[in-house]
């Protein structure tokens, strides 16, 4: 009988970006979209996704990620893929004193940040902007 292997998928939104993450065993590399971390340009992009990969160091040297992501800006794609990332550390390891230091780091590691843009109301201007009389 054929061995199998441990599989973890994991997804999760901010804004309007949706990420979705693959957790296979390997020596540790990280695609986003088919690019390694390592080479992406954008430094904050690369330090917002490493912070759950420090956190779990021991963990993430053994773990292969692979992270698909599409919709919003760059900002709530690195969001969202930061939310996977742990999620899925998480849910691989199984181990509450993980989630816990995820937590006490910042708990939009674990949970989404369910805010949205506040839709543009007809007639006005921005969402929240009232219209303007001119009677005088």
């Amino acid at each position: 009988m054929a061995e199998k292997k441990k599989i973890v998928n994991v997804s999760g939104k901010r804004k309007r970006a949706i990420a979705r993450a693959t957790l296979t065993a390997g020596k540790g590399k990280i695609r986003i979209n088919g690019q390694l971390l390592e080479s992406f340009d954008n430094e904050i992009m690369k330090m917002k996704i490493m912070e759950p990969l420090i956190i779990a160091e021991d963990l993430s040297k053994g773990v292969n990620i692979s992270v698909v992501v599409n919709g919003g800006g760059w900002q709530g794609q690195t969001e969202a893929s930061r939310l996977v990332i742990a999620k899925g550390l998480v849910e691989w390891n199984k181990d509450n004193s993980l989630k816990k230091n995820f937590l006490d780091y910042d708990r939009h590691l674990l949970i989404a940040d369910v805010r949205r843009k506040e839709v543009r109301k007809p007639g006005d201007s921005k969402a929240r902007a009232k219209r303007q009389k001119s009677y005088r």
